[in-house]
């Protein structure tokens, strides 16, 4: 049985109870601790100055909604073992530990891989040095249980992870209309057939998850400011890794060392000296980095670093086709005569966005009162958005108006 000693006190949901043992040693683990200096939303604190809160926070809130919904499932007899409660906390809590600085917006250029990817290595390496106690964790982690509701609570359209970063987000951002009922749609959780359901009466909390979620991108995430702000830094970034494997930047710190060298998911795997390293990186390093370019010659990088300290970001517009207006058009050469064709890629961004509320081939499945599973997508009273929305968008120097 497991025993609850540690306490943390949590701004959304107070006093979380975590369980002593292995997941206590893996909170207190350098892999684990490093998630407190990478900001769970990266750039949006641009635009809601009070959403510095970190993936530390987010993993830590994932694990008390994880234990609970156990909870509830095994009171309303769902056979799961100890065992399998402990694997389950444990892969929802390092779901997210392969995040490197500033998340997803700088994913794939401090190392060439996803953050999954990069996840399942942290994984393998703890569970050696753990004598292989994560095991049945990673099995859980990689949808290869035989009971797929505990993949689904880790990694799903209704999972611990959506649950708490869509309320913790909107408290620390102050955006009401991502706050959801985690709580009334947790006790509406059930198994049949070894998936994950949701009760009918709980039908309309998860209209309402949906409904914050869609909010939440194109309000948070996607944010015009957020989403400048992120070119701004992965142009950056881009601009100092060329420079550093040219030789014209010495690579004499740690993030230079990673952008210098184009290290694969295969080099992390075979180095655990590589992973002890690329686990030192944190958002720290690149607001260092960017403070050591305000007075760089290259003209990229000093402009991109006052940008980003300063807040002086570009001007990003939203559109809903692909053609581009005259206006923008004439914004393009412009900054093309300005820049000149070598510097004009890191002035001018285009691109494409998209979002999707509900994911009809991940289905929330619903379980009536007569007994039968259903889809949600076929209760016709509820708002359920299943279209994708794409949205084009240019992003440019604001002094190039």
């Amino acid at each position: 049985m497991i025993s609850h000693i540690k306490i943390f006190n949590d701004p959304v949901y107070g006093f979380v109870k975590v369980p002593n043992g292995i997941i206590l040693e893996l909170i207190d683990h350098p892999y684990f601790q490093r998630l407190s200096r990478i900001k769970q939303v990266g750039t949006v604190s641009y635009v809601y100055p009070g959403a510095t809160h970190t993936r530390m926070h987010h993993a830590i809130g994932a694990l008390h909604l994880m234990m609970q919904a156990l909870d509830i499932l095994k009171s309303k007899g769902v056979a799961i073992t100890e065992e399998e409660v402990e694997a389950a906390c444990i892969a929802i809590l390092l779901h997210d530990i392969g995040h490197g600085p500033y998340s997803h917006a700088l994913e794939g250029l401090i190392i060439n891989a996803h953050h999954e990817s990069i996840t399942e290595v942290y994984l393998d390496a703890l569970n050696k040095e753990f004598a292989g106690k994560l095991s049945l964790a990673i099995k859980i982690f990689k949808n290869e249980y035989h009971k797929p509701f505990l993949f689904q609570l880790v990694s799903g359209q209704l999972d611990m992870d959506r649950l708490d970063y869509l309320n913790r987000d909107s408290f620390y951002t102050g955006v009401s209309e991502g706050i959801v009922g985690y709580d009334r749609i947790i006790k509406m959780l059930d198994v049949r057939e070894n998936d994950l359901v949701v009760e009918e009466k709980g039908i309309y909390s998860i209209e309402n998850f949906l409904i914050s979620r869609r909010i939440m991108y194109w309000q948070v995430y996607l944010h015009k400011t957020t989403l400048s702000a992120e070119l701004m830094m992965i142009h950056f970034l881009k601009r100092l890794k060329s420079l550093c494997q040219e030789g014209k930047i010495s690579s004499d710190n740690n993030l230079l060392f990673f952008l210098k060298n184009n290290f694969s998911i295969d080099d992390l795997k075979n180095d655990s000296a590589l992973l002890k390293r690329f686990s030192l990186l944190d958002d720290y390093d690149v607001i260092y980095q960017i403070k050591m370019m305000l007075d760089a010659s290259d003209r990229v990088l000093r402009e991109h670093a006052d940008g980003l300290l300063n807040r002086k970001l570009f001007k990003l517009k939203y559109r809903n086709n692909e053609m581009e207006s005259d206006y923008i058009t004439d914004i393009r050469q412009r900054i093309l005569r300005n820049y000149g064709e070598e510097l004009f890629p890191y002035f001018f961004f285009t691109g494409t966005e998209k979002n999707v509320a509900y994911d009809e081939q991940k289905e929330i499945k619903i379980l009536n009162k007569a007994g039968e599973i259903i889809s949600i997508s076929e209760i016709e009273e509820l708002d359920i958005k299943s279209k994708i929305i794409t949205k084009f968008y240019s992003c440019f120097p604001k002094n190039m108006l």
